[in-house]
């Protein structure tokens, strides 16, 4: 079951924010026009974690610009999308996280075929969002989602601690249909 956030959930709304495990790296290729990539595994995995944000969750309940979105399952909050229409038609995915004990059971998929259907109704031209080359399983979810690398920024950490400041920005993008 996946709702528009409300006012009844918004205790839910850090669950499903877990570490999740970073196998390797993405390297991104441009050549003639056209983004590649190849994939380099550590021999060691590990984890990530990201701090919540602190952000006023109700601005996002009932904002036609905005939206929280999560998803149901067992009786448990099991993801969450959150989304906002970017300046340039797309809209932007702020944030998907998925429950540890939820995923690859295809909350993810659904959470993004519901982004699909906000940025259709209000009439964007597809989805976009960042996520780091370290993030190897969320860039192969993204892909498998449809999506596509559109640009790297090789800057946009550079100024963050250690090891943070190696990692490469990946902006993915999905023209709707």
């Amino acid at each position: 079951m996946i709702i528009a956030l409300d006012r009844e959930h918004l205790g839910d709304i850090d669950s499903v924010n877990q570490p999740f495990p970073v196998i390797g790296r993405l390297i991104p290729a441009y050549t003639k026009g056209k983004w590649s990539w190849t994939e380099t595994l550590w021999e060691t995995p590990g984890e990530k974690y990201y701090e919540e944000e602190e952000r006023d969750w109700e601005e996002y309940i009932g904002n036609p610009d905005k939206a929280v979105y999560m998803c149901y399952r067992e009786g448990k909050c099991a993801g969450r999308i959150v989304l906002y229409a970017a300046w340039n038609r797309y809209a932007f995915i702020e944030d998907l996280a998925v429950a540890r004990e939820f995923r690859r059971q295809g909350v993810g998929m659904a959470l993004m075929e519901q982004a699909k259907r906000w940025a259709q109704e209000r009439g964007l031209g597809g989805l976009a969002l960042e996520t780091q080359d370290v993030n190897l399983i969320a860039c192969r979810f993204y892909q498998k989602c449809g999506m596509e690398i559109g640009a790297v920024n090789t800057m946009l950490y550079k100024n963050m601690p250690a090891p943070a400041c190696d990692e490469i920005a990946i902006f993915w993008y999905y023209k709707l249909p």
